[in-house]
């Protein structure tokens, strides 16, 4: 009893928060509802018995990304008026995709869960990390490279577009720093001293 209602109230905030990602006016507010809404989803792997998946999700989303995003978004000057421009045109075709998605995965949990029973509890020495790194590398192996090469080539694209070399551009050549010596940046001059008359 006390786990479902730990389920469900894990469950109304994550999807709360989640709301409040898309209609948060301020980025800053989404990208924290977004912390929440990690936070949350880590809760019920926790009730889940999946105790790494949760502290991966805490560690590499909230820890990490997180971070970043707040910092770009902070970082950055975002005209919040440009951004709204158009909401109300495509918000038709925004909520049929929305409903489409919705539809497609209720009805992938009817057809999967349907019927089931729950499983029986685990035994007192089960690993879950153990049994994750099994599935990865055994069953899902193929997938789990195919995720990665096609993340690889996502950093490649990634840096080749950021990186490009302007004109007007300044940088330093740090082996060229390294090579200087005193005699090629200081000059030493020498002056006769003068003599204040009063």
């Amino acid at each position: 009893m006390f786990s479902t209602f730990i389920f469900y109230a894990f469950s109304t905030v994550l999807i709360a928060a989640a709301l409040g990602v898309i209609t948060a006016r301020n980025p800053v507010h989404s990208a924290l509802l977004l912390v929440l809404a990690f936070f949350t989803a880590s809760g019920l792997w926790i009730q889940l018995q999946a105790e790494f998946l949760a502290i991966a999700l805490v560690l590499v989303y909230v820890g990490a990304v997180m971070v970043l995003f707040l910092f770009v978004v902070m970082m950055l000057d975002i005209n919040l008026a440009q951004l709204r421009e158009g909401f109300w045109r495509y918000l038709p075709l925004g909520g049929l995709v929305g409903a489409l998605l919705v539809l497609e995965m209720g009805t992938l949990l009817w057809l999967r869960f349907a019927g089931t029973e729950m499983p029986p509890p685990l035994p007192a020495g089960y690993s879950n990390t153990k049994e994750l790194g099994r599935l990865i590398y055994t069953e899902y192996v193929y997938p789990f490279e195919i995720a990665a090469v096609i993340l690889l080539v996502a950093i490649v694209a990634a840096i080749s577009l950021t990186l490009r070399h302007r004109k007007n551009s300044k940088s330093q050549n740090p082996a060229r720093q390294v090579e200087v010596k005193r005699a090629d940046r200081v000059r030493i001059v020498s002056m006769p001293s003068e003599k204040r008359e009063e």
